[in-house]
């Protein structure tokens, strides 16, 4: 009898140990060595799909004899995750949905299957039975005939199945819920996830069958598993949201055949995720009272234009050393906006508390909000409302001066259609535009007491 061989491997990092040890070197997490048994096939029972790109028929060729064919995408039935994924499903794309535990991904995933025309399509569930995904559909109210349901959790069973019926979309919820017979250790540990993860890969490219999965994440909010898993699929996909806000964010960490820029956007309802085509519209608020320390500025995410609203509030100091506090913007973007506006306009803001917050949940990173932000400071400071028809997009320097940012048309073109009047943006962006077809008024500005006078006087 063959000897069994075992090792240690972290179950937050996925690194490897031949021997136990109290913290991991990798990640520096204590306490999560676990041993597995490792069983390698033999030449008569390989895995199932044989060795995927190193099969025996493959040889070196040249890159010019290769035949350049264009992967022909197919629509999802849903527009916020075909944007996400560059355009729609690529055939033998292999792709990682992960977020917290109740975010929606499994809701995501069932309607993407159940929306799908014209296609088979195998949804294998190892969390819920069958009578409860059927519950869902219904409360989702779709019916879709060409929606398969298998409730197993062995990847060998699964395979006979997929045999049989031969699908053209496979959804797995979740890839550590499976097991596979060549791995003698329990299901979501690390060499089953990869085990399992592998022979799904292996599938995938040889049939071109798009395969989706489902995967946690641990409490640090990196995805569970091994790193290995997240190099091994084509594109990882980020199911944000707050469970005190009823909306969810779609990211693309990873994305092989797209940008990974991109931004989805859905309302988690009690039919199920609707689409927000107009994401400007949710984040920013209807009020009747105009309010200092309120701005709006144009991002953009991907290539979608959005506007969104900066609030700020300017206290005075009760304790000797201020506060900077900052939610979906860099604090420390923060810091230096504020030296700006104390070094080259004059305001003494480092006696005072400035607590900043951008609404609708979501984190900008886009420095073409830096005008919408000082802009808010100056507002709650002085105690002067900024007119809720005003918009902003310019970068800030640390000299005080003004600077351009990218598509700038876009922008003004979406705070036009929201009903804007009125939009502040560097002056040195306005070079081979044509200000004249807007009917929204441009301020082109180089300076930030510029802005000063022209918003308080």
């Amino acid at each position: 009898m063959a000897k069994v061989k075992t090792t240690f491997f972290c179950q937050n990092c996925g690194a490897q140990s031949a021997k136990w040890i109290g913290k991991c070197p990798s990640c520096g997490e204590w306490n999560t060595y676990v041993e597995e048994i490792i069983e390698k096939p033999g030449k008569g029972s390989s895995s199932r799909r044989g060795s995927g790109t190193g099969a025996a028929g493959a040889r070196p060729r040249l890159i010019s004899e290769i035949r350049n064919r264009e992967e022909e995408r197919f629509a999802s039935g849903n527009q916020e995750l075909d944007r996400v994924l560059g355009g729609g499903i690529v055939p033998g794309a292999l792709v990682l949905v992960g977020g917290e535990p109740g975010i929606g991904k499994s809701t995501l995933m069932l309607q993407v299957a159940l929306n799908i025309k014209n296609r088979k399509v195998l949804y294998i569930s190892g969390e819920e039975s069958e009578l409860q995904i059927k519950m869902r559909a219904e409360r989702l109210g779709l019916n879709q005939s060409d929606c398969y349901i298998l409730t197993e959790t062995r990847t060998g069973n699964i395979f006979h199945h997929i045999d049989e019926m031969q699908p053209q979309l496979l959804v797995i919820d979740s890839i550590q819920t499976l097991t596979t017979a060549h791995i003698e250790s329990s299901a979501g540990s690390v060499s089953q996830i990869r085990e399992c993860a592998s022979e799904f890969q292996k599938f995938a490219k040889e049939t071109g069958t798009p395969v989706f999965l489902i995967g946690h994440i641990t409490k640090e909010g990196s995805l569970a598993g091994p790193k290995l898993l997240e190099h091994m699929v084509d594109t990882v996909l980020q199911f944000e949201g707050d469970h005190n806000h009823v909306y969810r964010i779609l990211r693309s960490q990873k994305n092989r055949f797209g940008s990974t820029s991109e931004l989805g956007i859905f309302e988690m309802r009690g039919d199920g995720l609707r689409e927000v085509a107009n994401p400007s519209e949710i984040l920013l608020s209807s009020r009747e009272d105009q309010l200092s320390g309120i701005t709006v500025s144009a991002t953009l995410e991907g290539m979608r234009p959005i506007l969104i609203e900066t609030q700020a509030l300017i206290s005075t100091a009760a304790y000797g050393t201020p506060q900077r506090s900052s939610t979906g913007f860099d604090v420390r973007r923060l810091n230096m906006l504020l030296a700006v506006l104390e070094k080259r306009c004059g305001f003494r803001l480092s006696v005072k508390d400035v607590f900043l917050n951008i609404t609708g949940g979501i984190r900008v990173d886009d420095p073409a909000i830096d005008l919408g932000v000082i802009c808010a400071v100056l507002s709650s400071s002085e105690d002067i409302a900024v007119n809720d028809k005003a918009c902003f997009a310019a970068e800030v320097g640390l000299t005080g001066e003004i600077r351009p940012v990218t598509r700038i048309e876009q922008r003004i073109a979406e705070a036009e259609k929201l009903g804007f009047e009125e939009i502040f943006v560097s002056r040195y962006s306005l070079k081979g535009i044509d200000a004249q077809k807007y009917s929204i008024k441009i301020h082109p500005v180089s300076r930030v007491d510029q802005v000063f006078t022209l918003l308080f006087g």
